[in-house]
């Protein structure tokens, strides 16, 4: 079972030799979710050995171009490529026209579905749920509707020991229950208490994505104590003012959202290209928050280590 999250972009609007615009692509238990698809994120996948065809959901924050011109590229691949299994992206509503007028002008036929599921700007629901996971939305502040997006794990039932089921030749339709919690009975009619039976399953990971924003207080509540936190510092504080005209954050926004929020770790990213030494955010960034870490392309963070 895996939870890791590779950073396939790092930089904000403009691309740089060595750092592409945000595209993230979340590993949970060999099920790919790709976050943003700034330009170039294609190469990206295939530079970190990631399959494409494996990625079922896609999820754009907001229409600035740094975030998703990377996107019809990598549709047109997948179509090319003979892909049949359906595609799922979530946006905000404007990107279902660009794409439809992309195809129009081209005179694409997909051959797979392609399901668009509108993301709403000012209002926080699920926008996926399955047995293991759910992924909801977050409302951002920028200069356009913008939203982040909250990954939280499911919580998982213990795992039962093999040798007991044996030992104390427990029925199949009992499996369950206990993995729940519950204790058995055995024929003799002792009760075995569920802590022999079972070993404690990990804590479910979260994984929290908020990019591109000024720092939003009232996310706060919503993300709290989540595993790993990715925001944005596309500035310095020496650069707030820009800061707050262009509606991004700075380090120290940053690491203030990730303090308040008593959160396990924090990832930043959105590096502005005026910065050549990334050490100099991660350094302020520290100053608040001391357990702050690049994200770098190629970075990988595996959830199990935090």
């Amino acid at each position: 079972m895996s939870f890791k999250l590779t950073i396939l972009g790092c930089n904000s609007a403009i691309p740089t030799i060595d750092k592409s615009p945000t595209a993230q692509l979340l590993n949970v238990n060999e099920r790919f979710f790709l976050i943003d698809c700034g330009e170039g994120t294609q190469i990206q996948l295939m530079k970190n050995k990631i399959k494409s065809q494996r990625i079922n959901h896609i999820f754009i924050s907001h229409l600035h171009g740094d975030h998703y011109f990377g996107l019809i590229g990598l549709i047109n691949t997948l179509h090319l490529l003979g892909r049949t299994k359906e595609l799922n992206l979530y946006a905000h509503k404007g990107l279902k026209q660009i794409i439809d007028l992309q195809f129009q002008a081209s005179n694409t036929e997909l051959k797979f579905p392609l399901f668009f599921h509108p993301i709403p700007p000012d209002e926080e629901k699920v926008l996926f749920e399955d047995e293991s996971i759910v992924i909801s939305n977050l409302i951002l502040k920028h200069s356009i509707p913008s939203s982040g997006f909250l990954f939280k794990e499911k919580k998982k039932t213990k795992n039962i020991i093999k040798a007991k089921i044996e030992e104390y030749e427990i029925p199949i339709a009992q499996l369950s229950s206990i993995k729940n919690g519950a204790d058995f009975k055995s024929k003799e009619g002792k009760i075995i208490k569920n802590k022999e039976l079972t070993t404690i399953a990990k804590s479910p990971h979260s994984y929290a994505f908020c990019s591109d924003t000024t720092l939003v207080e009232e996310n706060i509540a919503t993300i709290k104590g989540v595993t790993l936190l990715y925001h944005e510092a596309t500035f310095m504080k020496d650069l707030v003012e820009k800061a707050r005209q262009t509606g991004h954050s700075t380090t120290i926004d940053a690491a203030t959202m990730a303090k308040k929020a008593k959160v396990k770790k924090l990832v930043i990213g959105h590096f502005s290209s005026r910065y050549n030494d990334l050490e100099e955010l991660l350094a302020e960034t520290k100053s608040v928050f001391t357990n702050t870490y690049l994200a770098t392309d190629g970075s990988t963070f595996d959830f199990d280590t935090i």
